[in-house]
């Protein structure tokens, strides 16, 4: 007693805590953050005390202090056995602040959660309606699978008692309760058709809420309410109708709509029922066309309505009319002055234009407007849409409007926009000389945001489309001229004027008059080495050789020029040299300056460019002849499209070996045409791995002077295995494979040899599942080279889901011992609906064979949400590397 007695005299003399409203005064008071970090640590330091001297008179008090702390963001754990002890108390007052601070400070996680489950257990019995609604509200907000277990069978008790009060918490607790432990769903399905009878509204929206929660998560629940509960959806049907029907009702209006939350819970009840059952789909079509028709649009509750009602027409087995009005609906939301709004219709018809295409076609114009919307996430959905609403009667009209849009959109979303208009162009293109001009175009207005495939393709269509060279040459020509800072436009306008720059010079063109030019004058060859400006002299005449070798060397010699554009101006300056019949002593000129060059690559080719001019002038016009013409002999419009190019994985082997037969047959006419006989063909040469490589500039001579120029029909010797410093025949006609990209559909695009792409048969490993999570599918395939065992492994990444994938980046690591390069990937999106694929190449190479573990980083975002995902793949075939 003596104990008691001192503890009791302790807290009479302690002075009484101060009540929560002086507490928050404090804390607004203290004018810096140390000063309310002060003000915070004295008064927890007290409320620990006094929680230790277990003190219950002011208990509630602290806690609920505690708790104010906790919102604030300090730590406040140590108040966690506090609410339990007030939960247990008898008092309402207690209970109440004791089930707020454990839905505040506890969750499943926390073990002390399950200390709670007999007193929650008591108050679900408890008389008063408030006490059990504090412990069921309690429940919905921390309930754990065990917890689920102990209490189900009390929840359902619940369901049944006449107290609307107690029913509709009950019911949001059994939702909870599905949600954690899906198998005892069965348990509260008899009690759902009394739920929806009820007249209140509250018990009804819960009990929609529950069923919907059944549905999602059982699809044999969802069977039982489609076919064994028959009157289940015209039940649904008749409590929405009502809710249209009804007049002014004060208790559940809002903004002159009634109870519209029932209502859209309804509506989403009815998709998941009418989804993939003509019948149930044909109950509710009436009932739709009345919401649809009948709902205030002037408030945005009656938007959120319409909304729901859209997406449920769209997803059941609806009627043609019903879905032109569901799509007539989304049109009157993209002239809402609510930008919220717009950009909802915009996602929303994204998602159905697949089901109606017609139907959002003459909403075409409305789209079109969108994109001049100063919000760039309404520009982003409706430069989407317009890609999604691309066909062949309207190719010329929205190509028009998109390339408009890319003249002045963000330069981040100029990549993707390029991208997908040149993609367009290549499905639904009327013509090649409109498909050209329109890529010219693109280039011009993109820039260096063009992809870098592009230029592929577009040199390869320029090469198969020979009746309008003459017109393409000038085009490109005017251009690189206005502007020789856009390297896919440089690249593109250099190998065409190395290819075809006599029809330049020559000026026959039908389409319109040979084009004036501003002349430009280099005084010397020091003037060039030295950087010194041109003279600029504006002259009427058509263009000449040197004005054409002028502005190739200014493409040269700027410093935004990257190293493959060199390469391909200093090629082309080369091939010139052929076409040109005056020039040939300024083309010496041009190219001796970079005989000396840093850059390897380009002093090797202009080192092999003066041997050919100074010592073999005789084969030099035999060398630099015009390529062939590019074809495909790929049918793209059965094969998926990555940004308009083909994926290496996606050309069977027959259709790859006819490429390399017609790269082998273009080759070897060049043998011939070199050693002046075409009566026979002289077998290909094959790599030799165990040669040495040749990186000297004397290639030409090592490779010409093993040619039997007596005996044609004898094999040719074998050459020597290339290094990453290209021989001539490479040089001249074809960029190093180390800075040119790989395009798998178009030959070399420079003409140049592809005879080292022979090599012997390597082994096919199957592709593997390396992740598939929340709708995204990655797969490996594999590819070895035979000689080196190095492996290439492309990565293809799908997305299942309907949302699309935005700003995804894949980044991965190997141990030390193993080198990894990880190449450009194909673009930074992945289509929804498994509608395209994103591809990353992945060089290994594991001189040991060792066993291959790789460590990967996955982001990307989706609906605005960021999404992180780091692992580890392992399921690597055993014999990648040693087989």
């Amino acid at each position: 007693m003596s104990v008691i007695q001192a503890i009791e005299d302790r807290l009479a003399k302690m002075p009484a805590p101060i009540r929560l409203k002086d507490l928050i005064r404090n804390i607004r008071s203290a004018r810096t953050a140390a000063d309310e970090r002060s003000v915070v640590q004295k008064e927890m330091a007290m409320i620990r005390n006094m929680f230790r001297d277990e003190d219950s008179t002011y208990r509630c008090r602290n806690v609920a202090k505690v708790l104010y702390i906790h919102m604030l963001g300090y730590q406040a754990h140590f108040g966690q056995l506090e609410c339990l002890k007030l939960i247990a108390s008898p008092r309402f007052t207690d209970k109440r602040i004791g089930y707020l601070g454990a839905t505040l400070l506890l969750d499943e996680r926390h073990d002390v959660h399950l200390l709670i489950t007999n007193s929650m257990k008591n108050d679900m019995g408890h008389n008063t309606q408030y006490i059990a609604g504090l412990s069921l509200s309690c429940l919905g907000s921390i309930c754990s699978p065990e917890m689920s277990r102990d209490l189900a069978g009390e929840v359902e008790k619940m369901l049944k008692v006449s107290n609307t009060y107690l029913k509709k918490k009950a019911a949001l607790c059994a939702t909870r309760i599905i949600r954690k432990v899906p198998e005892l769903l069965e348990m509260f399905i008899p009690a759902v058709r009394s739920l929806l009878n009820d007249k209140n509204h509250g018990v009804q929206l819960t009990a929609v809420i529950l069923v919907t929660e059944m549905c999602t998560k059982s699809p044999d629940t969802l069977v039982h309410f489609r076919k064994q509960e028959p009157e289940f959806v015209p039940n649904l049907v008749r409590i929405l109708k009502n809710l249209i029907m009804s007049g002014y009702s004060p208790e559940h209006d809002v903004s002159g709509v009634s109870d519209p939350f029932l209502q859209v819970n309804i509506v989403k009840l009815l998709r998941i029922l009418g989804s993939g059952d003509v019948d149930c789909s044909e109950a509710m079509n009436d009932i739709l066309a009345q919401v649809a028709t009948n709902t205030e649009t002037s408030k945005n509750v009656g938007n959120a309505i319409l909304y729901e009602t859209v997406l449920t027409i769209m997803d059941i087995n609806s009627e043609s009319g019903l879905r032109v009005l569901a799509v007539n609906i989304l049109g009157r939301f993209l002239l809402n002055t609510d930008k919220n709004i717009r950009y909802v219709a915009l996602n929303t018809l994204l998602r159905t234009v697949k089901a109606d295409t017609n139907a959002v076609q003459r909403h075409r114009s409305t789209i079109i407007d969108c994109l001049k919307d100063p919000d760039i996430s309404i520009q982003k959905r409706a430069v989407e849409l317009c890609f999604a609403l691309i066909n062949p009667s309207n190719v010329r009209t929205m190509i028009k409007e998109l390339i408009f849009y890319l003249d002045k959109c963000d330069p981040d979303f100029k990549s993707y926009v390029a991208s997908n208009i040149l993609q367009a162009c290549e499905r639904y293109s009327p013509n090649k000389r409109w498909h050209i001009d329109t890529m010219m175009r693109v280039l011009t207005a993109a820039g260096n945001d063009v992809p870098d495939e592009s230029v592929s393709m577009l040199i390869q269509m320029i090469s198969e489309s020979s009746s309008l060279h003459p017109y393409i040459v000038q085009q490109l020509f005017k251009a690189l001229k206005e502007d020789i800072n856009q390297q896919p436009l440089a690249q593109v306008a250099t190998w065409c004027i190395g290819e075809f720059g006599d029809l330049l010079v020559a000026g026959v063109v039908d389409e319109e008059e040979p084009i004036q030019v501003r002349t430009y004058y280099v005084k010397s060859i020091e003037d060039v080495s030295h950087h010194q400006p041109y003279e600029h002299v504006d002259v009427e005449e058509e263009v000449s050789e040197v004005q054409v070798l002028n502005l190739l060397e200014s493409v040269l010699m700027t410093t935004t020029s990257t190293q493959i554009t060199k390469e391909y101006t200093l090629l082309a300056i080369m091939k010139l040299s052929a076409r040109f019949t005056g020039s040939q002593e300024k083309i010496k000129l041009a190219v001796m300056p970079y005989t000396q060059s840093l850059d390897m690559e380009l002093q090797q080719r202009s080192v092999e460019f003066q041997a050919l001019l100074r010592d073999h002038d005789n084969m030099r016009a035999g060398l630099l002849e015009k390529m062939p013409p590019i074809e495909k002999k790929v049918d793209e419009d059965d094969l998926p499209r990555n940004n308009g190019e083909l994926l290496d994985d996606q050309i069977s082997a027959p259709q790859k070996g006819e490429m390399i037969n017609i790269a082998q047959q273009h080759e070897s006419n060049g043998l011939l045409d070199l050693i002046g006989d075409s009566g026979t063909i002289p077998s290909i040469p094959t790599m030799q791995p165990n040669q040495d490589q040749s990186t000297g500039g004397g290639a030409i001579l090592d490779l010409l002077s093993d040619l039997d120029f007596s005996a044609p029909s004898n094999p040719i010797p074998p050459m020597q295995q290339p290094a990453p410093a290209m021989n001539l025949l490479d040089g001249l006609n074809a960029l190093s494979p180390t800075t040119m990209p790989s395009q798998p559909a178009v030959p070399d695009l420079m003409g140049g040899s592809l005879i080292n792409n022979i090599a012997p048969s390597a082994p096919v490993f199957p592709p593997i599942t390396a992740l598939e999570k929340d709708g995204l599918k990655i797969e490996f395939a594999f590819e070895r080279d035979s000689i080196t065992k190095n492996v290439d492994i492309t990565m293809k990444a799908t997305n299942s889901t309907g949302a699309q994938f935005e700003s995804f980046l894949f980044e991965a690591a190997v141990p030390k011992a193993i080198q990894l390069k990880l190449l450009t990937p194909s673009g930074n999106s992945v289509p929804p609906n498994n509608s395209g694929v994103l591809t990353q190449i992945m060089k290994v190479s594991n001189p040991q064979g060792l066993s291959l573990k790789m460590r990967y980083r996955l982001t990307y975002i989706v609906n605005g949400a960021p999404v992180n995902d780091v692992g580890v793949i392992n399921n690597f075939p055993a014999y990648l590397f040693t087989s």
